[in-house]
Order: C-alpha cells, then sequence, then structure tokens
C-alpha cells in the first residue's frame, strides 16, 4: 500500500468516481484508441475540443470506452449533478490548481542538480500536498453531497485525513518547516573568501545604513531598477554556502534528507485516481458550459436498455455547434422519436440540407450518453447500445484492388454481421457509385436484415422508396424554405419524402442544376468570345 494511505483495506481503497465497479475497466484500457465510427461521427472533434489543454491526464481512454450497464450511467449523471453545484465545482477546481502545482514541483525535483535542493522543493510539494487534502476534506464534509461517487469520496478522505500515516507525514513536514525557517547563520565576506557561522546576535548593519543614510532623505528618491537574471536553480556558491549551514545543524538537514528518502511515494493512489479522473467531469462541464451560454440547451438523458421507444428535443451536433459559436452563426436544432414497432429513421431531401448533420446527431447523442455524459438537447430518450456501426461514403483508395461498390459492399456485410438486436446503425448515402436499380435493389437487402436484427438505425438516401419500407420505417425530410426552394432550413421533420432527393442528386451530379447550366453558359459564352 503506498504510503499515505489509511490502515485499513477497503473497497474504498480502489473508489472511482467514473466506474461504479472497477469491473468496467479491462487492461488495454490506457491504450485504448478511438473507435472506429469516431470520425463519421465527429466524435473526434468534439473530444479534442473537452480535452484540449488536460493533457497530463490522458483522458481521452475515459471517452473511448462506452459504459455497458445503465447503472453505471447514472453513477456519472448523479456525479455530474452534485459538479453543477458552483460551490462543489469550485472546491474541485481548486484541489486540481493545487494539485497541479504539486506535480509542478515533483517535476522541478526532477531537473534540479544539488541535493540539498532538490530536497527543499519536495518538502513544499509535500506541504502543499497535505493542505490540499486536508481542504478538500473538510469542504466535502461539509457539502451537500449526494452522488454515490463523492459521497465515496468524502468517506475515504475523513479517514485518510484521520490515518496515523497521514497525520505523521503532515506532522513531519510541518516540522521540518518550522525548524527550517528558524535557522538564522552570518555570512562574513572577506574578498574572495566567505566564512559561515551560527548567528550570534550580531547587530544587522543593513538597519544601521539606512537609519543614517534617513537624515539625508529629500523627498522620494529616484528609483534605479535592475534585472537580476532569474533562475530556480541554485548556483554553485549558494550551494557551498548551504553545505556550510548545514554542517552547523546537522540534526535539521539529516531530518530533511531523511524525509525525501523515506516518502518517495507520497501521493495517495486513490486521492491520485480522483485528481485525474474529476478532470473528465470538469473538462465536460466546462466546454458544456460555452455551449450553454451561447444559449443552447443541454440535458442529462434518460438512458435506457430495455425500450427502442426513444426522442431528443432541440438536439444539434455539437462539433457543428462549436464552430458556429465562434463565427456567430446560428445553431439550427431538431426533434425526433420512435415508438413501437419503429426502428429506422429514413432521412430523405435535397443536398447540403443537413441530412447527414441530422444523422450524426442520432449517434453524438448515443454516443455521449454511453459515456455518461451530458448530450446537446432540451430533452432525451436513448439506447444503451452494444455495438455502434456507420457506413459513410469512402474516397476510392488507388491501393485498393477492390472497386468502390465491392468496398462498400465488404463494409456494410462485416456490420451485419458482427450487429446485434441492441446495436445502432447509421448509414450515409451508401451505393452512390452505383445505378439507381441497383442501389436500390442493395438497400433492400440490407433495410430486410436491419428490419431482421430490430435495430435502431438512421439511413440518409436519396431513395425515397426507403422511407415506406414497412412498420418499422419512419420517415424524416430535410425541408428548404417555401418561397424560396433553393435555400436550405437545415430542419429536418417528419413527413413523407416529397420524390425530389434523387433527381436533385443526379441533376447536381451532372451540373443540370439551375445554377449549373447557367454557369455552363457563361462559360461556353466567354470560349466564343475568346475564339
Amino acid at each position: 500500500m503506498p504510503m499515505g494511505a489509511p490502515e485499513r483495506e477497503t473497497a474504498l481503497d480502489r473508489h472511482s468516481i467514473l466506474f461504479a465497479e472497477d469491473s468496467e475497466l479491462d487492461s488495454d484500457f490506457e491504450a485504448r484508441g478511438a473507435p472506429e465510427f469516431f470520425s463519421d461521427l465527429n466524435l473526434d472533434q468534439i473530444v479534442e475540443s473537452i480535452t484540449a489543454g488536460r493533457d497530463e491526464y490522458n483522458l481521452k481512454p475515459f471517452f473511448h470506452t462506452p459504459l455497458r450497464r445503465v447503472e453505471s450511467i447514472n453513477y456519472r449523471y448523479d456525479v455530474f449533478r452534485d459538479l453543477e453545484n458552483e460551490s462543489i465545482f469550485g472546491y474541485v477546481q481548486a484541489f486540481a490548481q493545487d494539485m497541479r502545482t504539486v506535480r509542478g514541483h515533483l517535476t522541478q525535483v526532477g531537473k534540479l542538480y544539488y541535493a540539498r535542493q532538490k530536497q527543499s522543493w519536495f518538502l513544499d510539494a509535500v506541504e502543499m500536498y497535505c493542505g490540499a487534502v486536508r481542504r478538500l476534506a473538510a469542504q466535502f464534509a461539509s457539502a451537500n453531497l449526494t452522488s454515490r461517487g463523492l459521497l465515496g469520496i468524502q468517506s475515504y478522505l475523513s479517514g485518510y485525513v484521520e490515518s496515523s500515516d497521514f497525520n505523521s507525514l503532515a506532522s513531519e513536514t510541518q516540522k521540518l518547516k518550522e525548524d527550517l525557517s528558524g535557522i538564522m547563520y552570518s555570512l562574513f565576506i572577506e574578498g574572495k573568501r566567505i566564512h559561515v557561522s551560527r548567528y550570534g546576535g550580531e547587530p544587522d548593519y543593513g538597519a544601521d545604513v539606512l537609519d543614517t543614510f534617513e537624515k539625508f532623505k529629500q523627498g522620494a528618491p529616484k528609483e534605479y531598477s535592475f534585472k537580476f537574471p532569474s533562475t530556480v536553480d541554485m548556483n554553485h556558491v549558494e550551494a557551498a554556502i548551504l553545505d556550510l549551514v548545514a554542517r552547523w545543524y546537522p540534526e535539521v538537514f539529516s531530518a530533511l534528507e531523511a524525509h525525501y528518502v523515506h516518502h518517495r511515494d507520497y501521493i495517495d493512489s486513490t486521492v491520485a485516481r480522483f485528481d485525474r479522473e474529476v478532470q473528465f467531469y470538469v473538462a465536460c462541464l466546462e466546454h458544456l458550459g460555452g455551449i450553454k451560454r451561447a444559449g443552447l440547451p443541454v440535458c442529462h438523458p434518460t438512458v435506457t436498455d430495455r425500450s427502442k421507444e426513444i426522442n431528443g428535443n432541440d438536439v444539434f451536433d455539437l462539433a457543428l455547434a462549436n464552430r458556429l459559436i465562434r463565427e456567430n452563426r446560428p445553431v439550427v436544432q431538431n426533434d425526433f422519436f420512435l415508438q413501437d414497432p419503429e426502428r429506422i429513421i429514413v432521412v430523405s431531401g435535397p443536398n447540403q440540407g443537413g441530412k447527414t448533420t441530422f444523422a450524426r446527431v442520432f449517434g453524438q447523442l448515443h454516443y455521449l450518453a454511453a459515456i455518461g455524459c451530458p448530450v446537446p438537447g432540451s430533452e432525451a430518450r436513448l439506447f444503451l447500445f452494444d455495438e455502434m456501426f456507420t457506413h459513410f461514403e469512402r474516397e476510392e483508395d488507388i491501393q485498393n484492388l477492390s472497386g468502390k461498390l465491392e468496398d462498400d459492399l465488404l463494409r456494410i456485410h462485416r456490420i451485419l454481421e458482427s450487429a446485434t438486436p441492441r446495436s445502432v446503425l447509421i448509414m450515409n448515402e451508401s451505393f452512390l457509385s452505383t445505378t439507381l436499380n441497383d442501389a436500390l435493389f442493395l438497400s433492400k437487402q440490407i433495410m430486410e436484415r436491419v428490419i431482421e436484427l430490430d435495430m435502431l438505425c438512421v439511413s440518409v438516401t436519396f431513395l425515397d422508396e426507403m422511407a415506406s419500407f414497412g412498420r418499422t420505417t419512419v420517415s424524416m425530410v430535410s425541408t428548404v424554405n417555401p418561397t424560396d426552394p433553393a435555400q436550405r432550413t437545415f430542419k429536418v421533420v417528419r413527413k413523407r419524402a416529397d420524390g425530389l432527393a434523387y433527381a436533385v442528386a443526379i441533376a447536381e451530379k451532372y451540373h443540370l442544376t439551375y445554377d449549373g447550366v447557367k454557369e455552363r453558359i457563361a462559360a461556353g459564352a466567354k470560349e466564343r468570345v475568346a475564339s
């Protein structure tokens, strides 16, 4: 057990505020990378934004690990509710800053050259650590905590600061600080020689000099500023003087050296774990705080693993919102719902109308909920999936000997082989590389398999026939301004497909839209004039 831990072996010695049970962690947790679908759903951008500036905590594995139990998700949401109290959040932020300072001191210890200076910096770090832990323990003891996660830490800290090991560490550190601050010595400088002796009550000549010249003072003196080099490291003269001082006070400096040797692992493992894990919550709350200040809603969703009746109100793409807020542009919010036996949302409508963004929102909401993070929207009820799959268009790889259609088919085959009734699938305009009839045939085959699996699915398509495939299918359409059909609203609403999506896709593909035709006519006119 690390030095400073209480003299009792309890479950709290392994207490986590992120995982209700340590069994939810596997051996490769720390090395886990982003899931395959992250870039399709822009979740990589979201995680980068949330964790920016916190590399020292290595938070990304927490964002790459969805939870598997509803109870574990609610465990995190309860901690979020506690930390949404400004006072409690302030305690945690102050503690994090104290611990950051402690780590900074320990890093500096490793860079210093002279042993006694290392020992002094280490002593300061231990003093700051003991103070930080005691303050947090006292603050949590008086706080109105309700979550199991923070109540567990409160209980642990209460026992930890009362333990004999911690009190021995704190008292030994405090006594050393007092002994060192009580050391007084005299320097007698003669040419290039310095003599060090115990302070024997010699007069302070500096005070005498100031007193002598005080009578010559006429008004405010002119200030002469000198810039002295600032460095943490001692120079060889200072180190030599300190060694001579240590000879006069051997007991104190021997105790300082022993303190440095015996308490190298003084940071308690549970305290260190809390310091890291709480940054998951702090990072999310600070990031979502900016979203809220922009007037957008954020909520704790209801997460279920029993019912596939789900909904989201006023939801939006969190990655896109981050950019639009910076550009001072509005963020469009949408609603969706599925009621039994509905399982599949088919999204159609004009290109660049928000269809893909809507599909991403669906995936973002479910994934953020699966890691116990608040989601963008005023209200949401979401399903806890076992696996999430995406099938988005990929650029053709010239190194790949198979064609684009073959690659698409192989990817969707692997997905459907691995999917279960508890999986979520998001498809975005699959099979654009083939003919209408072939795309329709393939899409129907896939839809039949999705229906057979009874899995949740969002499919963005230009094939309006897919929007009325059966009772399990719901049609949603990206809308345009009724007075100007060329203007997108980016609102996706629940209604029957209008039959224009494929025509628009074909027109744009062959530059036969109104704007495309105008450009071609203008280009032809220029060529005739030039010739």
